[in-house]
This record gives C-alpha cells, structure tokens and sequence, in this order.
C-alpha cells in the first residue's frame, strides 16, 4: 500500500533520525565507503529475492518487478550499472554480510530481529500479508482464527515476514516452510497444505488464476509491514544516500507511480510465468 503523505512524512522522519542513530563513530580504517566503491566500481550489485510483483523472473527469463524499476532508477541517478543477484531470501541477510552484494532491494520488510543485524533505510513502501484458503481442504470458511488449529496446514516462505505473521497470528496451525513462492503454492494446491500466507497482492493473484482450488477468507490483510533498503552496519554516508534518495522520489512522485503500476494495475500480468 503506498499512502504518499504518510510515505514522506516517515521518510523525513527517518533521515533526521538516522542523523541521530549513525552518530555512534566506528574506527575510520575499519570502514567501507560503500557508495565510492560502488561508484570506482561503476555497478551497484543487489540482493533480490522472488516475489511477485517485486521481484520476479519473466518467461523470458528477465529480472523484473517493482524492486528492479526502483534499483534501477537509484543506479541511474549514481551514474553507474546495475546487477541484480538473485538470492534464497532465507540466506539474503548472511549473504549481505558476507559481501556478495553492496545492498538488499527486495521489498525486505523491517522487523527488529533483522535490524540486530543490518541497516535499513527509512521505509518506501507499506503492504501486509494475506492468506489464500484451499478449496477442498477448507471451505467455506470466514475469519482468521477458522485457521488457528492445530489441525491447520499452512505454508509459506522461509524466513519470511509471512512465515513470522502465521507464527504470530496463528500459533496453534502448523507451519510449513519453503524456500520459494512457487514451492508454497504447489504444497496447496496439490492438497498438501490447507492455506497459504504471504505478502499482498500474491494471494489474491493466485485464487485469481486458480479459482476452482484457492479462495481469499478474509479480505483485509494481517500484520503490516514497512519495506526499506537493507545494507550491512557501520556506513552513516551510505545510509545518508540512500534515505535522501528515497526522500527525493517518494516527493517526486517516481516511487508512487511505479507502485501503482506494480501492485495497482495488472498491465504486467503476461510477464509471469505460467
């Protein structure tokens, strides 16, 4: 969901607190100037996971989504390529650390537990998660807590925010973990798993194209989320760069138009795979 105002305002918020929170020195020799590297290197690399419409590969093969307009447009105003790196979203916050990119641009939702470990930007993006029900295995039902029960199956990616909303919100279901989105949908759809959670619009898409077999309980979404950039601690000018340069194109306009045209219309539907 993207609310422009409310957008800006958390953006201003954020970069004059993010004054405040980076204002805590670390030795000068022990610090990577993450965005003169980027720019002597003249490729910014980023982490991207595989979540439709934020990232996903089209049938022809194609890195696309809302996350790659957004990475794209950031490369362009730095004056340098763009290399995507697609990752397991399980190992995305390891492999960060570990240097295999210079940023996550994924729509990586905040959560305190991730924040212990890395950076994030101030937000750009707000969504939620939402659960698509399966026909055969739970009809007919009307409200979350139909799905509280120990007799419940659901299915979602691992190390994901919809992974933790279920864990959160319904506790007593059993949780089944998968490495990609793909994955989560066939367990329910080949009557494995009773439902399944994730971020919005992907549930709705899916009871969408198959409607025979999903079904959308409860329309309204469920533990909201916060998306930002993620990038590893200790660079205040990187994290300067990055939340001005959200500041500026949630102003602008740019960020607004790209998520209407993601998550909004459906102008890009042709682009998943089948």
């Amino acid at each position: 969901m993207f609310h422009r105002r409310s957008m800006i305002a958390a953006a201003i918020a954020g970069v004059m607190l993010g004054g405040v929170t980076a204002a805590v020195p670390a030795p000068v020799h022990a610090q990577e100037n993450l965005i003169d590297s980027i720019v002597q290197r003249g490729v910014m690399r980023v982490g991207v996971g595989n979540f439709v419409p934020w990232v996903f590969r089209s049938k022809t093969g194609d890195i696309v989504g809302f996350e790659v307009d957004v990475a794209t447009k950031l490369a362009e105003d730095m004056g340098v390529q763009v290399e995507f790196v697609p990752t397991v979203w399980d190992g995305m916050i390891p492999a960060l650390l570990a240097g295999n990119f210079d940023v996550v641009i994924s729509g990586m939702s905040i959560t305190p537990q991730r924040n212990l470990r890395v950076n994030f930007t101030t937000p750009y993006a707000s969504s939620g998660n939402m659960l698509a029900a399966s026909v055969q295995r739970m009809p007919d039902r009307a409200s979350l807590d139909d799905f509280n029960d120990r007799s419940v199956i659901i299915a979602a990616v691992r190390g994901s925010t919809a992974a933790a909303a279920v864990q959160a919100q319904l506790p007593r279901a059993r949780l089944i973990q998968f490495d990609a989105e793909a994955d989560v949908l066939q367990e329910v759809l080949n009557g494995n798993a009773d439902a399944l959670v994730a971020s919005v619009p992907k549930p709705g898409r899916d009871a969408a194209t198959f409607p025979d077999q999903l079904y959308i309980p409860v329309r309204e979404t469920f533990r909201g989320t916060l998306e930002a950039f993620a990038l590893r601690k200790g660079d205040a000018d990187a994290l300067n760069f990055f939340n001005n340069w959200i500041l500026v194109n949630v102003a602008n306009g740019f960020l607004e138009e790209r998520w209407d045209y993601w998550f909004v219309g459906q102008d890009w539907a042709d682009l998943v795979p089948e």
